[in-house]
Parts: C-alpha cells; sequence; structure tokens
C-alpha cells in the first residue's frame, strides 16, 4: 500500500547484493523516501558525496571495501546518520559498528516493519530542532554543542556521535534520575528500538572518557532500579 509520506528525505543504500537492494527501496520508496543506491563501497562513497543523503544504509560485507571500511571514510567527512545492515548478528559485531560511528545496526534477515522503524527512529532524532544551549560547563566537563567538542579536565575528548548525544543528555539534567526508557526516547530516538542494554554499554565507554576512575565515577551515577544521574562536581 502507497504511504502518504512525502519523500523529503534522502537514502543512500549500499549494499553489494542486487535482491536486498531491490527489497530495501522498494520498501523505502513505498514509505515515501527518494532512494538511491550504490553496489559497493566505493560507489557508495561517490555518491554520497554528490548526493549528501539524509541517512546511509550500509552493508558490512561486501568486496573490495567492506562496510566499516566506508563507515571509517563517512565519519572522516560526514556526520550523516549510518545503519548497519549485517547478517552477522552477534555483540562484538554490534559494538563495532556503534563504535565505529554508526547510528543504529540492522541484522539479517529483518522485517519491513523493523527497518522502517529504525529508519523513522534515526531520522527523527537527527532532524529534531538542535538544542537551544551552546554550551554546558562545569569544574570537570565543558561541552561547546556547535562544535560537537567535548573538554574534561581541559584536554579534548573524542567522543563518538551517541556517546556525544549521551552525554548532552545527561548534562541537561543535572541531578535529575534519567529512566534507561527516558535515555533511549533522548538519544537513539526511540524507547523501545533498543534494550537497557545499550544504555549500560555507552554509559560505561562514556565513564571511560570522563571520569577521573571509571571503576567509581562520581560525574555519572547509576541509581538502581531506576536509572542514572550526572552529578556536576561542587
Amino acid at each position: 500500500m502507497q504511504s502518504d509520506a512525502v519523500a523529503s528525505e534522502r537514502i543512500l543504500v549500499v549494499d553489494d547484493s542486487d535482491t536486498e537492494r531491490a527489497i530495501v527501496t522498494s520498501r523505502l520508496e513505498q514509505h515515501g523516501y527518494a532512494v538511491s543506491t550504490a553496489d559497493d563501497g566505493t560507489e557508495g562513497l561517490r555518491k554520497l558525496y554528490g548526493l549528501k543523503p539524509d541517512l546511509v544504509l550500509l552493508d558490512v560485507v561486501m568486496p573490495g571495501l567492506t562496510g566499516w571500511q566506508v563507515l571509517e571514510r563517512i565519519r572522516e567527512v560526514s556526520d550523516v546518520p549510518v545503519i548497519m545492515l549485517t547478517s552477522r548478528d552477534s555483540e562484538v559485531e554490534r559494538v563495532r559498528g556503534l563504535r565505529g560511528g554508526a547510528d543504529d545496526y540492522v541484522a539479517k534477515p529483518f522485517s519491513s516493519a523493523e527497518l522502517l522503524a529504525r529508519v523513522e527512529a534515526v531520522l527523527r532524532r537527527t532532524s529534531a530542532a538542535p538544542a537551544v544551549r551552546d554550551v554546558y560547563e562545569d569544574a570537570e566537563v565543558s561541552i561547546d554543542f556547535g562544535a560537537s567538542e567535548v573538554r574534561v579536565r581541559g584536554e579534548l575528548v573524542p567522543l563518538t556521535p551517541l556517546e556525544f548525544r549521551l552525554l548532552g543528555t545527561l548534562t541537561a539534567h543535572p541531578g535529575q534520575v534519567l529512566s534507561r526508557e527516558q535515555l533511549l526516547e533522548h538519544v537513539w530516538g526511540d524507547a523501545y528500538a533498543r534494550g537497557g542494554d545499550e544504555v549500560k554499554l555507552y554509559v560505561r565507554y562514556l565513564r571511560l572518557k570522563v571520569e577521573r576512575d571509571p571503576q567509581n565515577p562520581t560525574l555519572i551515577e547509576t541509581v538502581r532500579g531506576f536509572g542514572y544521574r550526572y552529578r556536576p562536581p561542587r
């Protein structure tokens, strides 16, 4: 059934499988998205530079440049949201993709409903109006939202896009306990797209970068049974 959605968002699908590209393209176009395709990483990068899509769906296993290599090159030049597509559904693979700067990860085979839900969640999050805040600063952490830069005790600390959004969300509510569902909604764009383990994983990554002692955190506290809280240093 044809969707009433307006084809305002451009999606680039990079996958070496003719069948996969055709299926994904058909489903996305039915829901109003403007879709371009590439059958390998090199072509995908060339189209990325020319089309400037709103979202990239990127297959992991491809001849020539792998999805990981393409993702690395994308992140050198663009913060376009990327959803990785792969048949290797393991925690190691998910972590590798998300740590590499991917915004989400979908394991094959996936249903049309799941893919569309992930696409909508990522686009909704990345197209949302930017926060009013220009900067955040306390005695330990400073965030320049315009430049997407974080300094911890004066030192520039590189964060992935997800880590940056997570820290920004926590510091926007200092002293307030945020549930896993609230963090999933604000950071991932959908409270039901991922489980609480994803939040726990990224809180751990963030602590490694901002805490003096990640094993005994003082900035990002775990409130057992409820969620997490950012406590600015006094």
